[in-house]
């Protein structure tokens, strides 16, 4: 069932595209996105997940009922970077300030792996929850401290750092503030989003991987130098998380479709609002580790064998 089902995710547009991206890139062969249109690309698909998770989530009615879930995503954000960074230290040589920040990414979410995951489970018509918009903002941050204060545990943080950290957390801050503008929105305007925000979505996602899989195709040389028990962290450190998100999924009974998405969250890696903080609050670790580990590794994976995967280990266990 499990290679059924990974075979299946091969056929979606969303994946061919980020396949077509790598296979181009991975060629040499001279195609490139424009800057600006590929920045546009992030910030919608933010916005996008942002305003939806927002709207999803002002329907709620039973508060209380998700409060646990909300503070065991926040605990395992912050707890998973500690789990990565003890690993690191016994598997590889990297210095104590990158393996540090390279922890942090594995214990924030990647948006893209998080949308891509959600048209996974509506191209296998999988209900799930829409709460889940505002777990994926809960889990953003918390990892970016954990990182931190791994890297600086034996020495001062400077109020500044975190400032700075702030205001370097610009996807962090849109996803936020357009959360909360779907929060307050009412079912009329939300409705008149829906030609921006809805119908576009997918199209606008497809392009992005594709953008995505480019980028990947031409780091494959940077891998290349990486040890094999560095590469081999990238694949597995997913699957542990994957694994602590199911326990707290069987634990707080949550339905196949909405299990899977937070396993999704608890394996993916930040590769945008992570690099960015952990440039400023830990520039001596090596951007040439951390990010190609989270891009070219890690979101690979995921995208192309982990959400089927995890799909279908929620589906046997929680099914």
């Amino acid at each position: 069932m499990i290679i059924d089902f990974i075979l299946q995710s091969f056929t979606t547009p969303a994946i061919l595209f980020f396949i077509s991206g790598f296979l181009i890139g991975i060629c040499g062969i001279v195609l490139e996105v424009p800057q600006s249109i590929s920045q546009f690309l992030s910030l919608y698909l933010i916005a996008a997940i942002g305003f939806k998770g927002g709207h999803d989530f002002s329907s709620i009615s039973e508060w209380h009922s998700l409060l646990m879930l909300f503070a065991m995503s926040i605990i395992i954000s912050l707890a998973i970077p500690f789990i990565a960074y003890r690993i690191l230290r016994l598997v590889t040589t990297l210095d104590k300030p990158t393996a540090a920040a390279l922890s942090a990414h594995y214990g924030s979410v990647s948006i893209i792996t998080f949308l891509t995951a959600e048209s996974f489970l509506q191209s296998q018509c999988i209900t799930y929850a829409g709460y889940l918009g505002a777990v994926l903002a809960l889990m953003e941050g918390p990892a970016i401290f954990s990182g931190i204060y791994l890297a600086k545990r034996n020495r001062d943080i400077s109020k500044p750092i975190f400032g700075d950290i702030f205001r370097a957390s610009g996807c962090l801050v849109l996803l936020l503030s357009t959360f909360f503008i779907g929060l307050v929105s009412s079912k009329a305007d939300c409705l008149k989003m829906e030609g921006f925000f809805g119908t576009p979505f997918y199209g606008f996602l497809c392009f992005f991987l594709l953008d995505v899989g480019l980028l990947v195709g031409r780091q494959i040389n940077v891998i290349k130098k990486f040890t094999f028990g560095l590469i081999m962290f990238g694949i597995y450190m997913p699957l542990i998380g994957a694994f602590l998100g199911l326990l707290v999924a069987a634990w707080l009974g949550l339905d196949v479709g909405s299990a899977t998405l937070f396993m999704v969250l608890c394996a993916s890696a930040s590769y945008v609002a992570v690099p960015a903080a952990m440039k400023i609050a830990i520039p001596e670790a090596k951007v040439a580790v951390y990010l190609p580990m989270a891009l070219a590794i890690t979101f690979p994976f995921n995208v192309i064998i982990g959400i089927s995967l995890y799909y279908s280990i929620a589906l046997q266990i929680l099914g």
